[in-house]
């Protein structure tokens, strides 16, 4: 499904605009929809960037644990857009595709550890309106994982919770990102009980 814009895409002019659209094609082969969205407000657009790098270096978390987070987050949230970079930065970073096509529907899928569905489920927890998150969530996660881990897994989803809600007020859907991994997108909807 092709993104529906909902205020005017943006041309990428300039020096920078030229760079960035190098950039954006070297490591992903297109230009993301969202980029469009951002260069309305460049200071917004530069702060939403250099974030992104800061938070690309973090490496408390295991980076499979890590991509079922966002991912379960933005499945809650409805964020195709989301969910189709998920899968193609999952694919160029060499995790199991078939299991990460089934994030979305982690609850019915029997391919999760008890750790990955308790990290979802925690995602899912976070990312409710008011969030959901018990302290039993955190003392289990904590002991597991570790504390900087958790501090992590929490900020991530946090993260995710942000580019999520941005992408889908925006209208951004699937850009087809995920067309190299062969893996159709999963069905997304409301957060399960």
């Amino acid at each position: 499904m092709p993104s529906q814009f909902r205020i005017p895409q943006a041309t990428l002019d300039g020096a920078y605009g030229a760079l960035m659209t190098r950039v954006a094609r070297r490591m992903w082969g297109k230009v993301p929809d969202n980029a469009y969205v951002l260069w309305h407000h460049k200071p917004v657009m530069r702060a939403v960037f250099g974030f992104e790098q800061k938070v690309a270096r973090w490496n408390a978390l295991d980076p499979h644990l890590k991509a079922y987070a966002e991912m379960a987050s933005a499945g809650a949230i409805g964020c195709s857009w989301c969910l189709d970079f998920g899968y193609f930065m999952a694919h160029t970073r060499g995790l199991d595709e078939a299991k990460v096509r089934e994030v979305p529907r982690w609850r019915e899928s029997g391919v999760f550890t008890e750790l990955e569905r308790d990290v979802m489920a925690y995602a899912e927890a976070m990312t409710a309106t008011p969030p959901e998150v018990t302290d039993e969530m955190v003392a289990a996660l904590d002991r597991r994982l570790g504390h900087a881990a958790v501090v992590e897994l929490t900020m991530m989803v946090a993260v995710e919770n942000e580019r999520s809600r941005f992408n889908s007020a925006m209208g951004l859907a699937s850009q087809g990102f995920s067309d190299v991994c062969e893996l159709p997108l999963a069905e997304t909807g409301t957060m399960a009980p």
